[in-house]
């Protein structure tokens, strides 16, 4: 009798849902047949786009969610790694897959933010072409640095840098982090020399090394080397102090007021997806980015939930553009 009453409720609640999205498709004109596939959604497996190779911190995030998608949902969430061009490829993707929300996408800062600057031609547009959904978390870098480097925090760090114009290396793994070290260049008015590597993980390294003395590194990657004493840590690149590194400062409250550096990371559909499907789709992911086992799950990894709404997510994004393109402009990165 129990099982039936469960069953019973859960009728009622899914009609109550059909007709509000019916009703919502009177007042905004949706088609009968989108009224449809918005209160049955989801009806069969969700793809993920992810425009980065396995392993990384988008992989992370997007399975972190997906399992407990696939769980709420009883549908099974498909990751779908498109490489190549710092992103764009899956972004295409993203951008021209049917807008019914069984194709969604993965996108950063890089992606969403530094690439509209970065390319001087994109084949498509970073605001217009996409629904954004939520965004799921923020991983703030750590400013690091050789323990030959006579600094222990980010004021000593101005002072080195403003008596040595020209002459601290630093380290970058890609345009984010590059563009990151031209922000603290620019912001804090110092000559330091930037060094590109292929990747995070070498950069990080040759900061290891002595091979350069400062870089930005992801701070869950980082904290070991810290700990060890092969890295000294300087400042981190959120607003708010780390919970992972709590005696270390901001960058910002060490000197640099508002400085703000670090990857988020978010979900994506093609812009004419049904709002009453991204509202659904969001509104999930919130629901599961609160979930006390994933808030522990994503602290520990160092990132910062963000769970924000469709509209804070589109405002992020084009916050992001406006940020970037005097640096790309400045830095001389953009690419033909």
């Amino acid at each position: 009798m129990r099982d039936r009453c469960s069953v019973g409720k859960l009728h009622n609640v899914r009609q109550r849902a059909a007709g509000a999205i019916a009703a919502l498709g009177c007042v905004t004109g949706m088609p009968a047949e989108a009224q449809q596939a918005a209160a049955n959604y989801p009806a069969k497996a969700i793809r993920v786009i992810v425009p980065f190779g396995p392993g990384g911190p988008t992989d992370f995030l997007v399975r972190t969610i997906g399992q407990k998608l696939t769980e709420s949902w009883g549908q099974q969430l498909i990751v779908d790694h498109r490489t190549g061009a710092n992103g764009v490829v899956g972004a295409e993707l993203t951008a021209r897959a049917a807008p019914d929300g069984y194709t969604l996408g993965m996108a950063t800062n890089g992606t969403h933010g530094i690439n509209a600057a970065l390319f001087s031609k994109l084949p498509y547009d970073t605001v217009r072409d996409f629904a954004p959904v939520t965004r799921l978390g923020l991983a703030p870098y750590l400013l690091i640095a050789h323990p030959s480097l006579p600094a222990r925090g980010v004021k000593e760090l101005l002072a080195l840098a403003r008596a040595r114009p020209g002459e601290i290396t630093w380290s970058c793994g890609g345009s984010p982090s590059q563009l990151a070290a031209e922000l603290f260049k620019k912001t804090a008015g110092v000559n330091v020399i930037v060094v590109p590597y292929k990747g995070n993980a070498p950069a990080v390294t040759a900061a290891m090394s002595g091979e350069v003395s400062l870089s930005f590194g992801n701070v869950a990657q980082s904290v070991p080397q810290v700990k060890a004493g092969r890295l000294r840590a300087l400042g981190v690149g959120s607003l708010q102090r780390s919970a992972v590194m709590p005696d270390v400062p901001t960058v910002a409250e060490a000197g640099l007021a508002g400085f703000e550096a670090g990857a988020w990371y978010g979900v994506l559909a093609p812009a004419a997806t049904p709002r009453a499907i991204v509202d659904r789709l969001g509104g999930e992911l919130v629901r599961i980015l609160k979930l006390p086992d994933v808030q522990q799950r994503l602290r520990g990894e160092a990132y910062d939930v963000i769970a924000d709404t469709p509209d804070q997510f589109a405002a992020a994004i084009r916050a992001e553009i406006a940020k970037w393109a005097p640096l790309v402009k400045q830095a001389g990165l953009r690419v033909d």
